[in-house]
């Protein structure tokens, strides 16, 4: 079995290390919780305007596809 080599280990520690810190390899993700709650609200909203149960099941659909929504109004807004 090799001996163990500390100041080898510490090397290639830091190599890797200066490798990997960098602007693409650190990110927040915040994403998830984010479209959880938008989607969340999207279908309290999309049921809480039903008239009927089918049109509550399509404000579910409607909820898990709300950022094309919103996107599609702001382009259509824009485009004005």
């Amino acid at each position: 079995m090799a001996d163990f080599d500390a100041t080898k280990f510490k090397k290639k520690l830091k190599k890797k290390l200066k490798k990997n810190i960098g602007a693409k390899n650190i990110s927040i993700r915040t994403t998830g919780p984010v479209y959880f709650l938008g989607g969340l609200g999207a279908a309290i909203y999309y049921v809480s305007t039903a008239t009927d149960f089918w049109m509550g099941a399509l404000g579910i659909l409607k909820a898990l596809v709300w950022p094309a929504f919103l996107v599609f109004d702001a382009l259509k807004f824009l485009a004005q």
